[in-house]
């Protein structure tokens, strides 16, 4: 089985903390990565032992315990430490957030608290079930088209690697029982936490989800505490949003948001000046160009 290996790319004193999906590796989240790097964010996208393909699944708990650990090694070494995951990852950063509140901000893509999107085989309901059988160890779920993917040639090109892989840059090509069985119970951990979560929110999920409907996203932003919260749907995009037609508006938004939540907490009132994103600097010169022609 091939190895993932931690993605830490240096930056200011913002550091993101990018939890991946079940399974899966830092591939996933490698174009956010970048992007986010590239507005100067420190991005730490980390392999988490038992979660992260190439290691024995281990219990949820194990799981969020690996995530506090990365968050805290972050935190004392950076001024704001944002979290951000992708699917199941964005339930696992749901959980850190009710476990750090002193987080600066809180992404969640293509949230996962159910898999019950329009390409979920009608059998799913039974695998918590199978669990406390003899399948436990011999029976995995193995992804199959659209691999999370709106875009068919990107697609066509993940089909192939997975042929030759246990992962790709949208996900495993298959997911262990147990992994699956300890998915649900963080799943439903985080749903009686959410209430309880303050954390500046954006939350990104694409109408067409075929793997977590967009009852997940509607789920956290209505219960959710956050003062500050955003929601943005996708419309040309399946479940792996960070690889899909969409990835720009994903990444741009995301950094958007990650500024806006810092400037807006930083305490100082005399004046100084705002932070501004490369991305939102672009955003405005566009907008003063297009107001020119018009006028």
């Amino acid at each position: 089985m091939s190895q993932p290996t931690s993605l830490f790319l240096p930056g200011d004193n913002h550091a993101v903390l990018m939890l991946h999906g079940l399974s899966s590796s830092p591939l996933e989240l490698r174009f956010l990565a970048r992007y986010l790097n590239a507005e100067g964010f420190t991005t730490c996208t980390p392999v988490l032992p038992g979660y992260s393909a190439g290691s024995k699944e281990t219990a949820m708990e194990a799981w969020i315990e690996a995530a506090v650990r990365e968050y805290d090694a972050l935190a004392a070494r950076f001024t704001h430490v944002s979290i951000c995951g992708l699917s199941i990852g964005a339930a696992l950063a749901l959980a850190l957030a009710h476990r750090r509140p002193a987080a600066r901000s809180l992404v969640l893509l293509s949230l996962t608290l159910s898999y019950d999107g329009w390409a979920i085989p009608w059998y799913r309901f039974l695998l918590n079930w199978a669990y406390f059988t003899p399948m436990r160890n011999r029976w995995r779920y193995r992804e199959a088209a659209p691999f999370g993917l709106r875009n068919e040639a990107l697609r066509a090109k993940i089909a192939r690697a997975m042929q030759r892989s246990d992962f790709s840059e949208v996900g495993p090509s298959t997911i262990s029982l147990p992994a699956l069985h300890q998915a649900s119970r963080l799943a439903a951990s985080v749903r009686t936490q959410v209430r309880d979560i303050k954390t500046d929110c954006l939350i990104v999920h694409a109408i067409d989800d075929e793997t977590s409907s967009p009852r997940n996203a509607r789920f956290v932003a209505a219960n959710i505490d956050a003062a500050f919260l955003r929601t943005i749907w996708l419309d040309d995009s399946y479940h792996m949003i960070t690889s899909d037609n969409e990835r720009e508006i994903v990444a741009r938004e995301t950094a958007l948001f990650l500024r806006e939540s810092e400037a807006a907490h930083s305490g100082d009132d005399s004046g100084k000046q705002q932070v501004v994103s490369k991305a939102l600097a672009r955003r405005l010169r566009q907008l003063a160009a297009l107001g020119k022609e018009r006028a």
